[in-house]
C-alpha cells in the first residue's frame, strides 16, 4: 500500500478506537430476521404469480391456435378462371 493508504487507514482505525460504539437495540437480530422472512415470502409469491401467469398465457395461446389454426392458408377470395369448357 501507498504512504498515503496507510495513514487514513490509520486514521481510520483511530477514529474507531477513540469514539465509544453506539448501543445496538436488543430485538435489532428478530426484527432482521422478521423482515428477511416477509421479504423472501414476498419474492416466493411474486415468483409463483410470475409462473401461473406464464403458464396463463401459454394456455391461451394454444387455446388460440388449436382453434384458429393460424398454419393453414386462408381460402381464395377469387375462384381460378375456368378453362376448357
Amino acid at each position: 500500500m501507498t504512504a498515503s493508504a496507510d495513514r487514513r487507514e490509520e486514521e481510520i482505525r483511530r477514529l474507531l478506537e477513540s469514539r465509544p460504539h453506539p448501543a445496538v437495540p436488543a430485538d435489532l437480530a428478530v426484527g432482521a430476521a422478521a423482515h428477511g422472512s416477509r421479504l423472501l415470502r414476498r419474492r416466493r409469491t411474486v415468483r409463483r404469480l410470475a409462473w401461473l401467469l406464464l403458464l396463463a398465457a401459454a394456455a391461451a395461446f394454444a387455446v388460440w391456435a388449436a382453434l384458429t389454426q393460424p398454419w393453414h392458408t386462408p381460402p381464395a377470395g377469387v375462384a381460378p378462371p375456368l378453362e376448357g369448357w
